[in-house]
């Protein structure tokens, strides 16, 4: 089984998607706002010109099922995006999933494995991070969608005022989806850096994600002596640096740590701090490094404590296993790179992506292509056209692979 897909119809589709909430270069689309619905039925009517049985669920996901077969590689991303964001984040992958079951359809019609495609809502967590996705695979942890909010209004209702159903939730089919493929812009400058053309994506890193408190004395900035303020302020500002010295001991090559976001209570320029919070967030690859990583925020912690007269303590606020991509796949995207001509790194992905939701049920890769800068999230993002292109042949010629490898008859066949 072959397939061959038109390059310049995958620029021109992403081109007319980045019309749904264009500002400027970028896109703004957060997930249920007006922008991204309208994105979310377009897409929806060209999954149905491709020969798909396509509906919208009541989270938002936008689903096309190749009728008339068993088993599918299920192929797709997000097309919401951040507030004032890029063009390409996440909607590459559903173009890419798209032309795939274009150029399938037409040209493999009677292949036993067909190509399925999502459109996953929410991935940037407007409202929960990875919300279609974790919908999709029921791995949502007893959290009930419908109350989670944003802007004073829950999901039920930002569902119902964006049209969507009040039931039916698209979900994963484990004995016909044989595996789930993304592809994606690097979002980081490793690629790009090294004159690369795509990233075969070993795996997705883990995180935790701790808040950080410091409990000290509000008092008068001019008149009390700085022997016995209990600066909370001072405090949180020691403890980072401290603690970002521990975990580069502690961390491994890849590993990355980011303290994001302090808050100072009175937070007024007269007066000590009466308290801080500092949030600690760190990521890797490897369950152990990111146990080494918990060990030595936790000891540093027990090291500050009392320091300046100051409390600390830290609460686990969020935690994320890593997701290895699988093998097989990888070998799949490896192979084909090589009969492009395509120039490939295997790299871990630092980001969150939907893969790393699916990834814990079915065999998953990634793919990805060179973020200009490593820029993204941002309306400079861009890649070459060249390399969106090269992407897409390496892609979908991967795709074409899994499929042989898993059809009846096949060296894998199910």
């Amino acid at each position: 089984m072959q397939v061959h897909i038109d390059p310049r119809r995958v620029l021109a589709t992403l081109r007319a998607l980045a019309r749904f909430g264009a500002q400027g270069k970028g896109v703004s689309r957060p997930a249920l706002s007006p922008e991204d619905m309208a994105a979310r039925r377009w897409l929806a009517g060209q999954m149905r010109e491709a020969g798909l049985e396509a509906d919208i669920d009541a989270v938002g996901n936008v689903y096309g099922r190749t009728p008339g077969v068993r088993h599918a590689l299920l192929v797709g991303s997000h097309s919401d995006s951040v507030p004032n964001g890029g063009w390409l984040d996440g909607a590459l992958g559903v173009v890419y999933g798209l032309e795939a079951a274009r150029a399938w359809r037409a040209q493999q019609p009677h292949a036993p494995v067909g190509i399925d495609v999502i459109a996953f809502s929410d991935e940037e967590g407007r409202y929960l991070s990875c919300l279609g996705s974790r919908s999709f695979c029921e791995a949502l942890d007893g959290i009930d969608p419908g109350r989670l909010q944003y802007g004073g209004a829950t999901l039920a209702e930002a569902a119902a005022a964006a049209g969507l159903p009040a039931q039916g939730l698209a979900r994963l089919e484990p004995a016909r989806h044989l595996a789930y493929l993304e592809a994606h812009i690097e979002q980081g400058p490793r690629l790009d850096d090294g004159g690369l053309d795509v990233g075969i994506v070993t795996g997705i890193a883990g995180m935790q994600r701790y808040l950080v408190q410091f409990g000290g004395r509000a008092d008068h900035a001019g008149t009390t002596p700085m022997a016995v303020r209990k600066d909370a302020a001072l405090a949180a500002f020691e403890f980072a640096l401290a603690c970002e010295a521990a975990l580069r001991r502690a961390g491994g090559p890849d590993s990355v740590w980011n303290f994001g976001a302090l808050a100072l209570q009175p937070g007024v320029a007269n007066v000590v701090a009466r308290s801080a919070t500092l949030t600690v967030e760190f990521r890797d690859l490897s369950p152990e490094v990111l146990e080494r990583l918990a060990q030595a925020l936790h000891e540093c912690v027990s090291l500050r404590d009392g320091q300046r007269g100051v409390s600390v303590a830290a609460t686990r606020q969020n935690a994320l296993a890593p997701a290895r991509m699988d093998p097989a796949l990888q070998a799949h995207l490896q192979a084909q790179a090589r009969q492009a001509g395509a120039r490939s790194l295997a790299l871990p992905s630092g980001a969150i992506h939907d893969a790393m939701v699916l990834a814990r049920r079915v065999p998953t890769a990634m793919l990805f292509i060179p973020s200009i800068g490593g820029r993204s999230h941002t309306p400079v993002e861009d890649t070459a056209e060249r390399h969106i292109m090269l992407g897409a042949e390496v892609f979908c010629g991967a795709l074409a692979r899994a499929a042989q490898q898993a059809a009846p008859g096949g060296a894998a066949a199910k």
